[in-house]
């Protein structure tokens, strides 16, 4: 059975720090981001995650929004909307919706 929509975004509290010094920049580290995210998302809505992916080379800069397409074991695809929250790359997760 799957949580009521609002439920489950409430209970996602993904608070990682996922830095990665990368050339000139600081990026967000996609292998730890996309680990913290099925993590999350398995303890928070009790469904099995197949894997998560990440962009690659997302900058970290305060206040900006990106997806992760999350697959489900079943199969059902759905976007998790992340925010990073400030220059340390603390990310909290805005919203999971049904990829079209």
């Amino acid at each position: 059975m799957r949580c009521p929509r609002t439920s489950r975004i409430a209970a996602i509290a993904l608070l990682a720090t996922v830095l990665l010094a990368a050339g000139c920049g600081t990026v967000v580290d996609r292998v730890k981001l996309q680990d913290t995210v099925q993590a999350s998302l398995e303890d928070s809505i009790h469904e099995k995650i197949r894997k998560v992916e990440c962009p690659s080379d997302q900058s970290v800069d305060p206040g900006a929004t990106f997806t992760c397409d999350v697959t489900f074991s079943d199969g059902r695809r759905e976007e998790a909307i992340l925010k990073i929250r400030n220059e340390e790359a603390d990310i909290s997760m805005v919203d999971l919706k049904p990829k079209n």
